[in-house]
């Protein structure tokens, strides 16, 4: 009779598991050196390999040849205890044995002998489960048993145990093994079993498999029944994923902001059956691996993905702000509990796509936030903030005059040099306060000082010309100071200039003072030492 894949090559050694070298080579030594504890707990998630080495190490201590710390797997002993034909090693599942009166059974079991083994070994899967009452009822047993019995706990959820039963085991954390290492067992199985396996395949089934070896030999088993050469498209075939063009497709519809694109490549995937859910949990897993490739400077050690699909991810996600990115992971991860709970699953996730390609018809505080963050990257670069239309609507217009960041909120109104309105800008403080919410660097550089207008040029007075020079210098801060000053004042400038003097005489003041001396940036620099209390020579 056909056997699965993951049972068939279930490792009957420790040399032979995958991925938890770290453990292994640990419960090896004990068991050379005979320094066995009386309970092991191993945790870790599924498909990791826990009852596995579980039951390779209730055969090696009592395996009648040991080899390195292996069973021989030929003895009497081993045999008998593959072919489950002796009650001295027990296995039972907390799942359906987890009340009270079938540990008071075990309890009363450990006071037996072992009949062919050294000791009688008792692996106790997903413990978890047990009720606070059979935990209690293990305690004493689990603390004190006779010296030929041995407890081996297994769990994938750990923090549901009592410290009781934690502290009185040497616990084992079963790391999820790693893409590399799955990839060459599954060459490994293919040579064996005949069939073929490109990399790019066993790529995919590892990453699907989440660090599970069992989840991926379960889905190589699908596979290969679907078709002797494993490629990608038969992985995705076979665990019904979308393709990275859908999902680089539907990403640019987000990037673009056309929800009529993410709903027709949504109504295309509905019908050729792709499953809702599955569609939300890859275009979670697609806008991660964006912001890994946006973060990381080689995402490549960080995704699983072949190099043409490295630089579109690059590509795509320079399109995106990080801001941008973590706002719509946590959408489509609201969405995915939406669907999970939900009746119309295509509906929940059209709706998810319309809240991030129209964030300007939306209240929630993600949508909010995107459009803050479009609002002050336009103010940043100087650019106009166009009023959003959703798509279709008939308030849309057919066509749009580029504007300037200066007609945005106010008409044009009459040149400073015109007006002949020179002198001290009394608005200057509401002008820094702007420059404030919008730029804190260029805010902290012009934090005290004061302005007038001379000719239709804004004149910025400070302690040290030489650093405002410096950042006023930046086509961007210059940029940021002029637009304030427009949206405070409503009055033109044409350009902007640092008062290298220390003060200045008010322009409209009829009395006149002598003239400061200019200080040099010694001069300057000594002065401010003196001013923070330090000592300093001309030398």
């Amino acid at each position: 009779m056909y056997q699965v894949l993951y049972r068939k090559y279930r490792p009957k050694v420790f040399d032979d598991v995958v991925g938890q070298e770290h453990i292994t080579s640990t419960l090896q030594n004990e068991i050379k050196t005979d320094k066995l504890s009386h309970a092991y707990l191993f945790t870790g998630s599924r498909g990791t390999g826990k009852t596995t080495c579980a039951r390779i190490l209730a055969k090696a201590i009592n395996c009648l040849d040991p080899k390195d710390g292996n069973p021989c797997n030929e003895c009497e002993v081993c045999r008998a205890i593959d072919s489950e034909a002796t009650l001295d090693v027990t296995e039972i599942d907390a799942a359906s044995n987890n009340s009270v009166d079938n540990i008071r059974d075990l309890r009363d079991e450990v006071n037996m002998a072992p009949a062919l083994c050294r000791y009688r070994v008792y692996i106790i899967d997903e413990v978890h489960m047990l009720s606070m009452q059979a935990f209690n009822a293990l305690l004493k047993t689990l603390e004190e048993p006779p010296p030929y019995v041995k407890f081996i706990l297994a769990t994938t959820e750990v923090q549901k145990l009592p410290v009781t039963i934690l502290s009185r085991c040497q616990r084992f954390d079963f790391k999820r093994v790693s893409a590399e290492s799955m990839k060459k067992r599954m060459d490994r199985i293919a040579e064996l079993e005949g069939f073929s396996i490109d990399g790019e395949a066993a790529s995919l089934v590892a990453r699907l498999a989440d660090g599970g070896m069992r989840d991926a030999l379960s889905m190589l088993d699908r596979c290969v029944g679907r078709s002797e050469n494993v490629t990608v498209d038969v992985v995705s075939a076979v665990a019904g994923l979308t393709g990275k063009t859908h999902l680089f497709g539907l990403a640019d519809s987000v990037a673009s902001r056309s929800p009529s694109k993410a709903l027709s490549l949504i109504n295309e995937l509905y019908g050729n059956s792709f499953d809702m859910e599955r569609l939300c949990s890859e275009l979670i897993a697609h806008f991660r691996a964006l912001m890994i490739a946006k973060t990381l400077k080689d995402p490549e050690a960080v995704l699983i993905s072949t190099a043409e699909e490295i630089a579109e991810y690059k590509e795509q996600s320079s399109r995106f702000s990080l801001e941008s990115l973590l706002l719509c992971i946590d959408t489509l991860q609201s969405a995915l509990a939406s669907i999970k709970q939900g009746v119309n699953r295509r509906a929940e996730l059209e709706l998810c796509f319309i809240k991030l390609c129209s964030p300007e018809i939306s209240d929630d505080p993600s949508s909010l936030l995107r459009r803050i963050e479009a609002l002050e990257s336009a103010l940043k670069s100087g650019t106009a903030v166009k009023h959003a239309v959703p798509e279709g609507s008939a308030a849309a217009p057919t066509e749009r005059k580029p504007e300037t960041a200066v007609d945005v909120k106010t008409p044009p109104a009459q040149d400073v040099s015109e007006s002949g309105d020179d002198g001290e800008l009394e608005e200057w403080p509401a002008v820094l306060e702007r420059i404030n919410r919008e730029n804190k660097p260029l805010w902290s550089a012009l934090a005290g000082t004061s302005a007038y207008v001379s000719g239709g040029v804004l004149v910025i007075r400070g302690e040290n010309p030489a650093v405002l020079s410096a950042m006023i210098r930046r086509d961007k801060n210059n940029q940021a100071v002029l637009v304030a000053s427009f949206n405070v004042t409503g009055r033109k400038i044409r350009r902007l200039a640092i008062d290298q003097k220390t003060s200045l005489p008010p322009a409209s003041s009829d009395e006149t003072e002598p003239e400061p001396k200019e200080h040099t940036k010694l001069e300057t620099f000594i002065e401010k030492a003196k001013s923070l209390g330090i000592e300093v020579t001309e030398k």
